[in-house]
């Protein structure tokens, strides 16, 4: 658990540079690497004997997670040691790398644009580098709904769960998530990887365990703070948050549908909200701002615990 005053300053610091520059270029940037090393560890993966793709696949998890989380453990606790500016400096910029407030609002809003102006091609090929879903035919409805669905469930790995293991484990134990999640974007699904990624794909789920309920939570608690409607976020919430295939995705979409008095559903898999409910535009950005809220308030919540844990140890 955080314990030193450092980390203190690291947590607000990564939340100005994110929310000053967003993500970073993209050969500098922490997780491209671990997208790059995971393309390396799937080429020698083996292609047909299910048995050998599981094991292989929970292996190269764990080298991963090593590689990266390891010598940054090393490097910071060097760094601590001899300079608290420079260990400051680098903690923050490797935390602000694992989450994205700015970033997200970003790619919302390109969709939400598309659609405004009738562009409805444009706004498919935009939406289709943020769900994995097929997005050929999504009329202008489905798109706003797999915008604010995307956008409710980065809530829990895109910002809270990131958070939650920095608190846990420092930087290191962020980074090593964020390797465990990215797997599980790359190779957790059915398909091609389905054995290759199953080990990746249900330590994801273990690990947005606890983070997914907190999302909810924060998201109806944003609802209220957004004057919008919490008591029936918290009602759906808990209504419709089974409906998703995921154990953990159904926590924050039907929470930001409940909040906006919406009806989310990708056709033939899922639905949360109201069967009445529909997508205008507002939802997209109105989703958005229910987030942003949730997460300030998750950061104030961590600089809390983190200074708790300070006075606790001191």
């Amino acid at each position: 658990m955080i314990a030193n005053w450092e980390d203190i300053v690291v947590l607000p610091l990564a939340l100005t540079i994110d929310l000053a520059i967003g993500e970073y270029p993209v050969r500098l940037h922490p997780v491209v690497w671990i997208g790059w090393v995971i393309s390396l560890l799937l080429k020698p993966a083996p292609r047909r004997n299910p048995a050998a793709q599981l094991i292989y696949g929970a292996v190269i998890v764990v080298l991963a997670v090593a590689l990266f989380a390891v010598p940054l453990y090393f490097l910071l606790d060097y760094l601590n040691g001899v300079s608290t500016v420079a260990y400051i400096a680098v903690a923050a910029l490797l935390l602000k790398s694992t989450f994205s407030i700015k970033e997200l609002g970003r790619a919302a809003r390109r969709v939400e644009r598309c659609l405004v102006a009738g562009e409805i091609g444009q706004a498919r090929k935009e939406v289709s580098y943020l769900v994995s879903r097929d997005t050929r035919e999504l009329d202008s409805r489905q798109i706003n709904s797999a915008v604010v669905e995307m956008t409710a469930e980065s809530t829990t790995d895109g910002i809270v769960a990131p958070v939650f293991y920095w608190l846990l484990l420092g930087v290191p134990g962020a980074i090593a998530y964020r390797v465990v999640n990215t797997f599980d974007s790359r190779i957790g699904y059915h398909g091609q990887y389905e054995y290759l990624g199953k080990f990746a794909a249900r330590l994801d789920d273990v690990l947005n365990y606890i983070p997914a309920r907190l999302s909810g939570l924060l998201l109806v608690a944003s609802a209220y703070l957004n004057r919008l409607n919490g008591g029936r976020a918290w009602r759906v919430m808990l209504q419709d948050r089974d409906n998703t295939e995921s154990s953990n995705a159904g926590w924050t979409m039907s929470a930001v549908a409940g909040a906006l008095g919406v009806r989310l559903e990708k056709p033939g898999c899922y639905r949360v909200g109201s069967a009445g409910g529909s997508l205008a535009m507002p939802p997209i950005a109105g989703g958005y701002r229910l987030v942003v809220v949730a997460s300030l308030l998750w950061f104030a919540i961590g600089i809390g615990i983190a200074g708790v844990c300070y006075a606790v140890a001191a």
